[in-house]
């Protein structure tokens, strides 16, 4: 990327997405609508170059700097990124734009000694991520672990089994000019191992898929919706979940799909009518405790919590998300207060599945151990069993995969843990809960 316009713009884009605390997305689309003279291609090379940054910000930073508190400026990290990534020369580089010294850069870059960083600078992580990871797993799992984080992320999709089956929707895209994978545990999972863009395809348009992580497909199946049920989708956002929910019920029943965000949900709204799901009510509330929440108390035959986290699992989607410290403590008292308010929908018998995708601890096995310590009335049922008995065999956690405090032995099977590095899907944490019938 030697282009000076795209050289000017990468270093204006991260900027702002590194000063800022709007997502990285967001904050690109905004941008690129407002700069509509770049064209697709030279959107697609901007946003690769930014991403990459944002993935390699601490260890671009020790280099350019030479120690690992350093802050470099945008055109700095870009410079050092296309040098270090893309094999830019130093001349090319002073060709592109770049306002400082392209030699001094280069030399500096190729003198650096990366090994003798702190891990975290090596691993790309924050202080306090690096920490909170070591603690729970250790010093070989958490490098692993960090390594993999550093990579881009398939593009999985999900087949909408109300219009196809897996191997139909794989020939529609193939005749398209896009051949994929099949997905190893998800049976409706499709897999790209880089991005294209399948929005355009007539597949698409055909609702015969949509885009969603393997792992985030695992959460419906670990809730078992059947049909004619009752079903809430808690934190339902822009529906993925919703829509995986209804095809497993067959359009059938009802599922509510309640989130804070109209805006969210009105994204959902052309989601279903491509998918030819008309099983939905889409429910804006106010919070947890509204009352539209209280009016289905103990008539839910199952709920699904996506929690609000941290979204340390995802930091090969979004790196940017690893370079803004979250609030944990004001996040886990929302996760506590969204399930206690959830539990209180299910139906004696009835079935709760919560989720995260965070690897931190505290947002995940120290929730649930609160929740069943204050709710005698639910049980933990095993995750790994509920997979199995659908033909999802996942690899068996080991120690050096399951936290050190996370507990005994036990907790392998009740808790569902997946980790890019053990499962090539997002970092996610689910456990399924049932209510006890009254004797």
């Amino acid at each position: 990327m030697t282009n000076p316009l795209l050289f000017q713009s990468a270093a204006e884009l991260l900027g702002q997405i590194v000063a800022g605390r709007s997502p990285a997305d967001a904050v690109m689309e905004r941008y690129f609508r407002a700069h509509s003279k770049l064209g697709m291609r030279e959107r697609g090379a901007v946003a690769e170059t930014v991403y990459a940054c944002l993935r390699r910000k601490r260890s671009l930073a020790f280099c350019v700097t030479g120690n690992h508190e350093g802050i470099p400026s945008a055109e700095d990290l870009v410079a050092a990124c296309l040098i270090t990534y893309q094999g830019v020369s130093a001349r090319a580089l002073a060709a592109s734009g770049y306002p400082n010294n392209a030699t001094t850069l280069a030399d500096q870059i190729r003198r650096c000694a990366l090994e003798s960083a702190p891990s975290a600078v090596q691993l790309d992580l924050p202080d306090w991520l690096y920490t909170a990871l070591l603690d729970q797993y250790g010093a070989t799992e958490t490098g692993a672990l960090g390594r993999a984080l550093l990579e881009p992320a398939s593009l999985d999709l999900r087949v909408n089994t109300l219009k196809a089956a897996r191997d139909e929707a794989a020939t529609c895209l193939a005749t398209e000019g896009y051949p994929v994978e099949t997905t190893p545990y998800s049976p409706s999972g499709l897999r790209r191992p880089e991005r294209v863009p399948l929005f355009k395809t007539r597949c698409f348009r055909d609702g015969l898929f949509e885009v969603q992580d393997e792992g985030s497909q695992l959460l419906s199946l670990l809730l078992e919706p059947r049909r004619h049920e009752m079903v809430v989708d808690f934190c339902a956002g822009a529906g993925g979940k919703t829509l995986h929910l209804a095809a497993l019920m067959a359009n059938s029943g009802s599922v509510y799909a309640f989130d804070v965000s109209a805006k969210r949900l009105d994204r959902l709204k052309p989601r279903l009518a491509r998918a030819g799901v008309d099983n939905v009510r889409r429910v804006v509330i106010q919070n947890e405790r509204d009352v539209r929440v209280q009016r289905l108390a103990g008539k839910i035959d199952r709920v699904l919590v996506d929690a609000p986290c941290s979204g340390t699992g995802t930091l090969r989607r979004s790196p940017d998300i690893k370079w803004k410290s979250p609030d944990l403590d004001a996040l886990t008292a929302t996760q506590r207060s969204i399930l206690a308010s959830a539990a209180s929908l299910v139906k004696p018998g009835g079935r709760l599945v919560y989720a995260t995708c965070s690897l931190l601890q505290c947002e995940n096995e120290a929730v649930i151990r609160d929740f069943l310590a204050e709710h005698a009335d639910f049980s933990a049922l095993s995750a790994r069993s509920i997979l199995e008995r659908r033909g999802i065999h996942l690899p068996p956690d080991t120690n050096e995969t399951v936290p050190k405090f996370a507990g005994n032995s036990r907790d392998h099977d009740f808790f569902l843990r997946l980790l890019p590095h053990r499962h090539h899907t997002d970092g996610f944490f689910a456990t399924v809960l049932e209510r006890q019938k009254p004797d």
